[in-house]
């Protein structure tokens, strides 16, 4: 490869590797959180009626028919919220606008594995702080000087929460920097902190509605907290790409946030599975985590996890397996529909018998 050209920078990056996307068909696709079923029709409706001649034209660059949508959805008001390409593009924004800080970032030794990329990307000092034996974050660590704080709650890849008290203690020990509440998970179970955004400038939550709201495939995301912080995220976002958001993905997004049925129905449908496969999975011998999110967390002490998740993928299922120290005995496991589960499950019970 000729890499005479590249930028410094480039060289140092060890980019982000998300969870595999499988060419083959008829796989219980068990790895990347997808939700197993489908965007509200009227999601479907609402971009359909958006293919027309005007694709020729630009899309609103302030998104405002979607800020105004999840503004009245969370009752605040539409300067409080950013949204982006996903929730990744938020974040990026977030570690560009608000975090590059002489002290360093602080965030979990086990969370979400883009937070480090965009650290070493934008050339911020960061320190990981270990979490709890039984994996649950300690807020006294982050009781120290820092220039942000940031985790995944609930946190990915473990799926336990942080309960509202314990974030608001956070942010009150923490009033000069700003703490970014990753959400992207929270409507399989957790209370939002989008509640305490009024009461606190220094907090960001960002979400996203590739899960709850089965729109992976669209790319949304976004972010809420005082106007101040909005404000610092769109200088960047306005200095990088003017038009985020598409003609389709705003209409699909918008009436995401209409339909609070299907929304219901569909993460309810999730969580009931959720807690019958960790059920399950105990009764095989299986340590479970805690999860509050739309995937499971677990090993078996006389399993190896490499070995199971080789050998489901010999039965066509597909799971998460990390290599990091600490989590290498885990597998995580996304939240199917009835069929994917018990599949998954049937399988499991069989390898764990054979062995």
């Amino acid at each position: 490869m000729n890499n005479l050209y590249w930028s410094p920078v480039v060289h140092r990056l060890t980019p982000y590797v998300p969870g595999e996307q499988p060419k083959l068909t008829n796989l219980v696709k068990l790895n990347t959180n997808e939700n197993p079923y489908g965007p509200s029709p009227q999601v479907l409706a609402a971009i359909e009626a958006e293919l027309s001649s005007a694709l020729r034209l630009y899309p609103d660059p302030t998104a405002e028919k979607l800020k105004q949508a999840i503004a009245t959805y969370y009752g605040i008001t539409p300067t409080q919220v950013f949204v982006g390409n996903g929730s990744d593009e938020v974040l990026a924004f977030t570690f560009q606008a608000l975090l590059q800080h002489p002290a360093p970032l602080l965030f979990p030794d086990i969370t979400y594995s883009f937070y480090p990329v965009y650290c070493r990307l934008y050339g911020i000092d960061y320190e990981t702080v270990p979490l709890a034996e039984d994996f649950t974050l300690r807020i006294t660590d982050y009781q120290r000087p820092n220039g942000g704080v940031i985790f995944a709650n609930p946190n990915a890849p473990t799926g336990c929460f942080l309960p509202l008290t314990a974030i608001e203690d956070l942010l009150i020990h923490n009033r000069d920097s700003v703490v970014i509440i990753d959400e992207a998970y929270i409507d399989f179970g957790g209370d939002s902190a989008i509640s305490l955004v009024d009461r606190y400038p220094n907090l960001l939550v960002t979400q996203t509605l590739s899960k709850s709201r089965s729109l992976a495939g669209l790319r949304v995301g976004l972010a809420i907290g005082h106007p101040g912080l909005i404000e610092a995220l769109e200088r960047v976002k306005n200095s990088f790409n003017s038009y985020p958001l598409d003609r389709l993905a705003i209409a699909g997004a918008v009436a995401a946030f209409a339909d609070h049925e299907h929304f219901e129905r569909t993460r309810q449908a999730v969580i009931a599975s959720r807690e019958t496969v960790s059920a399950t999975l105990r009764k095989l011998g299986f340590e479970v985590l805690p999860s509050t999110a739309n995937f499971l967390f677990a090993r078996h002490p006389a399993q190896d996890a490499a070995e199971l998740a080789a050998a489901l993928r010999q039965r066509s299922i597909i799971v998460r397996h990390f290599r990091q120290p600490r989590i290498h005995q885990f597998l995580r496991i996304t939240v199917g529909n009835p069929e994917q589960n018990a599949a998954l499950l049937e399988a499991l019970g069989k390898i764990v018998e054979s062995r």
